[in-house]
């Protein structure tokens, strides 16, 4: 293959959920199968990258100054839910199951990887709890080390009993069986009972 495709391929590999295989056929698609898509395509790709940005309240993509959830006068202001990434609040949207607003850190806490607090969207969500429009904080966080220090993080930022504060709850999918789940999920479906009506 030639330099120029190989370049091509190497940037598309580094796109999330693409492997050499996945990256390879793509380049192919578009240089020899259809490259009358690659103009839109890129032309779809620059105007994106000069309308699109971060909302100013929760963090959501926004083509303004506020994001369309942020916009809805219908969403419930005084519940957020708070996420790690906006593929996370787009997730909860497709769902249908909640109608409150959003608040999105760009990440969790790992102190590991360099990530501190300075690095997430806290900022905006300790200014939003001290404006006293929200009562209940969901935290929709990962069920891992850093999801939980972050909820910690969070929680401890807010004056005993200002806000309430949930936690989703984790367990196993529909239709998965006990067998074949791993202990954390197991431990976190335990905790996460409820009553049986």
């Amino acid at each position: 293959m030639t330099p120029a495709f190989e370049a091509l391929q190497k940037q598309l590999k580094q796109l999330p959920g693409l492997g050499y295989r996945s990256a390879e056929r793509i380049a192919l698609h578009l240089l020899v199968e259809r490259p009358e898509r690659l103009p839109q395509i890129v032309a779809a790709l620059e105007a994106a990258a000069k309308a699109v940005g971060r909302c100013a309240v929760c963090g959501n993509l926004a083509e303004g100054e506020t994001c369309a959830v942020c916009a809805d006068a219908k969403r419930d202001a005084a519940q957020v839910c708070v996420v790690e990434h906006v593929p996370d609040l787009v997730a909860i949207e497709r769902s249908g199951a909640y109608r409150g607003r959003y608040h999105v850190l760009h990440g969790k806490l790992s102190p590991i990887h360099g990530v501190g607090p300075e690095q997430l969207n806290l900022g905006a969500l300790v200014r939003r709890l001290q404006g006293g429009e929200i009562r209940e904080l969901i935290l929709a966080l990962s069920n891992d080390i850093e999801g939980e220090a972050t909820c910690h993080f969070i929680t401890e930022k807010i004056p005993a009993g200002a806000v309430k504060v949930s936690r989703i709850g984790f367990g196993l999918p529909s239709g998965a069986g006990v067998l074949y789940a791993d202990s954390v999920t197991l431990k976190s479906a335990l905790e996460a009972r409820r009553e049986y009506k």
